[in-house]
């Protein structure tokens, strides 16, 4: 007899909801965390957070006003550290509060401290006074997330040379900035800190930038940063960062000397599995310390599951939401549908970007014919009376059978927004839907009907022409 049906390590989005799931099954279940970590890295370094201080920066800032009120207008004039950490505080505490309520509510057993694997089915919880407990487990979930990934040759202080964790504890707002990595986490801080009135160099080694993104959505999220006086160094790899008593100096390798107040470094994740004690029980990682799964989301050992970032791509957490709950139903044998394959991505930039399907790139290489249809924030009623003149949403329609094949958005709410084209993608739905459909007067969401109707227009011009 063991201590429990399912114990699960780590309480971020994916292990919380793979802990709920297999409770509201009526197991016996139980969470390992550390006290200070309840809701995982993502509540307390990531997704959450960052999200916060977004809202801050766009709020103490007015940036999204300035169409509106001219380009000096600022809610505050001098926006210090202390403004922007207050609101993170005050939403990650509550978060807290929300997720120690719903593991107590569904009688979900949490134990503080690090977990390791002694066997299989045995799990040994060491807490902060260094007592160690054993706990054993029928089913065992992984959901340990991840850590920033940092350059051996990169001595970090926390202070001038920092990573997408330890920026959230900067002393001042730095007047200069180097970014180094263009992807999600260093546009969305670099959109950040440039809004702030930080002068951004943004360093990256592959000659663009979310090349998984619409080329146009990029072009125009980079004519935004340009505005707010980021500088792109795209083809270029950091040789060095020196620390000084004034700054950091990054000095690339075409030798460029890059002088800032501060560097912050976003170059991937790295998987939390090394003090698991993998091997104990059977599992191995890879280097970035990430575990391999199958289609359930059982590793190697079949009653032992992984779930969220530490088993990579795409590591969000509304994906990881959906693959603890999916690794709690396949382990308590209970029927449960695949994660649907059309998933929407989020971009938390300044302005924000999302989308969901293919890009046009895609389709071309794929030789899928397609048709575009544009609507335009700045032509919109809730675009003018928001002051968002630069937002647009673009839908790619199959001129064959009239179905979405991808939906992309950039500007206010664009991750909200892009939800419809979602629904109407899931459901199989076509661009008629959106052209009959009455959507509420003044909302971005009419932009739906405005795409549609330039979409249906640009093919009806085709079959004019072949009639």
């Amino acid at each position: 007899m063991t201590d429990f049906d399912m114990l699960v390590i780590g309480s971020g989005p994916g292990g919380q909801k793979a802990a709920i799931a297999a409770a509201k099954l009526g197991r016996r279940v139980a969470v390992v965390d550390r006290k200070e970590m309840v809701g995982g890295v993502s509540l307390h370094t990531g997704t959450v957070p960052s999200k916060t201080l977004r809202e801050a920066v766009l709020y103490l800032t007015g940036l999204t006003q300035r169409d509106l009120y001219g380009q000096s207008y600022r809610l505050k004039e001098e926006i210090t550290v202390a403004d922007l950490t207050a609101r993170t505080q005050h939403v990650v505490g509550r978060e807290v509060d929300v997720v120690r309520n719903q593991l107590s509510r569904n009688r979900v057993a949490m134990f503080s401290g690090t977990g390791r694997f002694v066997d299989d089915h045995t799990v040994a919880v060491t807490d902060a006074t260094g007592q160690e407990q054993l706990l054993t487990a029928q089913h065992i979930v992984i959901a340990t997330g991840t850590r920033p990934a940092r350059p051996a040759s990169v001595e970090f202080d926390e202070r001038t040379i920092m990573d997408s964790d330890s920026v959230l504890n900067m002393e001042r707002v730095p007047r200069s900035m180097v970014i180094v990595g263009a992807g999600v986490i260093g546009i969305e801080y670099a959109s950040m800190f440039a809004a702030l009135g930080s002068k951004v160099t943004v360093v990256e080694q592959r000659e663009g930038m979310l090349d998984f993104c619409d080329v146009e959505i990029v072009e125009a999220l980079k004519y935004r940063l340009r505005d707010l006086a980021v500088t792109f160094r795209f083809g270029e790899t950091v040789a060095a960062v020196e620390r000084h008593p004034r700054g950091a100096l990054t000095i690339l390798e075409s030798g460029k000397k890059i002088p800032a107040d501060a560097v912050m470094y976003s170059a991937g994740r790295q998987g939390l599995t090394d003090a698991l004690d993998l091997a104990k029980a059977g599992l191995t990682a890879d280097r970035r310390g990430r575990i391999a799964v199958d289609e359930h989301y059982r590793t190697a050992v079949p009653h032992i599951y992984a779930v969220g970032d530490v088993i990579g791509f795409p590591a969000l957490a509304a994906t990881s939401m959906e693959q603890g709950r999916s690794a709690a139903y396949h382990a308590c044998e209970e029927p449960v549908n695949p994660i649907h394959h059309l998933q929407p991505i989020g971009i938390y930039s300044i302005p924000e970007i999302s989308f969901i399907g293919r890009t046009e790139d895609q389709l071309t290489d794929e030789k899928v014919p397609f048709e575009v249809g544009v609507s335009r924030y700045r032509e919109l009623a809730r675009g003018q009376i928001v002051g968002d003149a630069h937002g647009m949403l673009k839908l790619l329609v199959s001129p064959e059978d009239r179905k979405l094949l991808g939906v992309h958005c950039f500007g206010t709410g664009a991750t909200e927004l892009i939800h419809i084209g979602q629904a109407v993608m899931g459901c199989g739905g076509t661009v008629d839907y959106l052209v009959d459909a009455v959507f509420n007067y003044p909302t971005f969401a009419e932009s739906y009907k405005v795409a549609a109707l330039d979409a249906t227009n640009k093919m009806r011009e085709v079959d004019h022409l072949r009639d």
